[in-house]
């Protein structure tokens, strides 16, 4: 027969219970190293700090947002065509066909002009005030609750305030005729 490592009462002998300490205590050890290793406890710290921040897809989907405003307001849009013809149409309904060319002109295609300008008008100060509250929005508030802004959200805002100032700077301009305005009939 082998050599008992327990007694008749349950209890182990010397030498098998020095060695199941020994192995009870690197398994303490190893476990240990291995949470400090993983940083299990900064983990579950940032975990818990990011989940009380937010995550800042709100301030990176505005961004977005102001910078695809500002574009449409370059670009021309659905409603600012829609709003030009409108206007065309209204111009052709209102105008009396005694009426002067110049009349006819401003009556029928320098309003349906000025209204296109005032929709890109609209859409270049949506981009820029959208994009001016992503920029602005960490400063204000708890900030251990504000998300930190990543470097592309920062970005893409700056476009799009930018792409907002060229589109009211364009609009300002085509509503005043200083750009492209309309022939002079005399």
């Amino acid at each position: 027969m082998g050599t008992k490592t327990e007694d008749e009462a349950g209890t182990k002998t010397g030498t098998e219970a020095q060695r199941d300490e020994e192995a009870g205590a690197a398994e303490t050890a190893d476990d240990q190293a291995d949470s400090e290793v993983l940083g299990e406890d900064e983990i579950d710290d940032e975990a818990v700090v990011a989940a009380e921040r937010g995550s800042g897809v709100g301030l990176g989907a505005a961004a977005v947002v102001s910078a695809g405003l500002g574009v449409v307001s370059l670009t021309g849009s659905w409603v600012g065509t829609i709003a030009q013809a409108r206007d065309s149409l209204y111009g052709q309904l209102e105008t009396a066909q005694s009426a002067g060319v110049a009349e006819q002109i401003k009556q029928v295609y320098a309003d349906s002009w000025n209204a296109n300008a005032l929709v890109a008008g609209f859409f270049a100060l949506t981009a820029l005030i959208v994009g001016v509250v992503v920029l602005v929005r960490p400063a204000f508030g708890n900030p251990d609750r504000i998300p930190a802004q990543a470097p592309w959200v920062k970005s893409v805002a700056w476009a799009g305030v930018a792409l907002g100032v060229v589109g009211l700077l364009l609009a300002a301009l085509k509503y005043s005729d200083i750009l492209l305005g309309m022939p002079s009939t005399s």
